[in-house]
């Protein structure tokens, strides 16, 4: 299958991918809140304008360059960059940006509150800023919802700014103790005078018990849109679900219990997040992607029956990280390959 495709190669079966959208954006319908996907999973504009076409309220990046990715093809009126923003550079970048959309920005530190103030002091219209909270994921974000209070008041208080609510992370399984935390910050910031518009949280492992933290009115989430064997193994979803594969090829078989791919870590990320081996072999569960070099991929498995010139799919780890390791993905919709596509917003880091 798929022979006229050079390999490696990331395989996107947009038949899955629009299914796992549109299961998403039903969900969060049903349960009256908005959606907000993040890009950094797809950094595809027309995968984004599909997203928005669906019902989403708008888009997440983490970098101002993915941003600007998205809004150079258009269609993209409303984003949020959900990362502390430093930097002159970065934030002349910013203003701009912000001349061509809807745009909100988050902070969890004066520093960068002041910066962005500094940037923004002579625009026509503020700049929305949410303050970033640790609800106990451990990333960033304020400590407490003291602090919360505190911040969104120091945001409000600086010219160019206006303060518009909180952002977090949160912990899965924990929605009780997030529920709680953003409560009493809302309650705090609420008795100042300043106004919570937004409650943003939301992230792939948890989706399915969004509602559970319903306090929030809008939900971020990336990794839903291709899943991965990460997500499969968190029993959210099937590895029919699965939209992303990587095409490798069998380029050695050494042994009887040994085989090599085409495919080594700079096609499938090294991300193990807690599980053993660097994929999921399609058809042979029985296969362990053993370990990974830079252009090698070892397989193990009892009896591997592979030969050389055997092409096998994967599902990665982590779809994220492999979205953007090459510059182009395969779109396909079951067995039809549709051609090549540009990853609009490959190495849009910074």
């Amino acid at each position: 299958m798929f022979s006229q495709i050079d390999t490696p190669a990331v395989l996107v079966d947009l038949d899955i991918a629009e299914a796992n959208i549109d299961r998403f954006q039903a969900h969060c319908d049903r349960h009256n809140l908005s959606l907000r996907p993040h890009i950094k999973t797809h950094k595809l504009p027309f995968l984004a304008r599909r997203q928005i076409a669906a019902g989403a309220v708008g888009i997440t990046c983490q970098k101002i360059s993915e941003a600007e990715a998205m809004v150079a093809e258009g269609g993209i009126d409303d984003v949020l960059i959900t990362y502390n923003i430093l930097g002159e550079r970065k934030l002349k970048r910013l203003r701009t940006l912000s001349e061509q959309v809807k745009l909100s920005v988050v902070a969890d530190n004066t520093e960068t509150v002041d910066g962005l103030s500094q940037a923004f002091e002579t625009a026509e219209a503020p700049l929305n800023v949410l303050v970033e909270c640790d609800t106990g994921a451990g990333r960033c974000g304020v400590q407490t919802a003291q602090a919360a209070e505190s911040l969104a008041r120091y945001i409000a208080s600086r010219p160019g700014l206006a303060f518009r609510g909180l952002m977090t992370y949160p912990p899965v399984g924990k929605d009780a103790s997030v529920q709680n935390w953003l409560a009493e910050a809302r309650a705090r910031i609420h008795a100042t005078g300043e106004t919570v518009s937004v409650v943003s949280s939301g992230g792939s492992p948890g989706m399915w018990q969004a509602q559970d933290v319903p306090i929030a009115t809008e939900y971020r989430i990336g990794t839903y849109v291709y899943n991965d064997r990460s997500l499969v193994a968190r029993g959210i979803c099937t590895w029919d679900d699965c939209a992303l594969t990587v095409l490798a090829t069998v380029v050695s078989v050494p042994t009887e219990d040994r085989a090599i791919i085409d495919a080594g870590s700079k096609v499938l990320t090294s991300d193990l997040l807690g599980l053993n081996g660097h994929g999921h072999v399609m058809g042979r569960p029985d296969i362990r992607v053993d370990s990974l070099s830079e252009e090698h991929g070892i397989l193990r498995a009892e009896a591997i029956h592979l030969n050389v010139g055997d092409r096998l799919r994967i599902v990665p780890n982590h779809a994220c990280v492999v979205s953007n390791m090459l510059d182009q993905v395969e779109l396909i919709r079951g067995s039809t390959s549709l051609g090549a596509c540009p990853v609009a917003a490959r190495g849009a880091v910074w």
